[in-house]
């Protein structure tokens, strides 16, 4: 069994900061790409940021705003969100492509969802 367990979200106003983090726990052999999505009431889920490796990648509408990190010695990525926008909006989910000692097998891992929402 392998889980992700969310953290960080709220309520703040636009211009202010926010940090989610999200952990992996359980069977796990390695965990390899890791990242965040988000998905405003409406529309499809969309990559927010990811990072494999040392190469992290983001979104146009987040660049310069947002930054993806992780600790490989806890299993735990973050996203510091800066200057946040009320289009930001959304529940943000924690994605992992893990490998899983019990099954043998690598597969995709989410959390549960984090409310994010920036009032104007």
């Amino acid at each position: 069994q392998v889980q992700l367990v969310e953290s960080g979200g709220g309520l703040v106003q636009a211009g202010g900061s926010l940090r989610l983090s999200c952990a992996a726990s359980g069977s796990i052999f390695s965990v390899n790409a890791m990242g965040w999505y988000r998905q405003a009431p409406g529309k499809q889920r969309e990559l927010v940021a990811a990072i494999s490796g040392r190469s992290p990648n983001y979104a146009d509408s987040v660049k310069g705003r947002f930054t993806i990190s992780r600790d490989n010695a806890k299993n735990t990525v973050y996203l510091q969100m800066n200057s946040l926008k009320p289009e930001d909006t959304a529940v943000y989910y924690c994605n992992a492509v893990i490998s899983n000692w019990h099954s043998g097998r690598t597969d995709d891992y989410w959390g549960q969802g984090t409310q994010v929402t920036v009032s104007s």
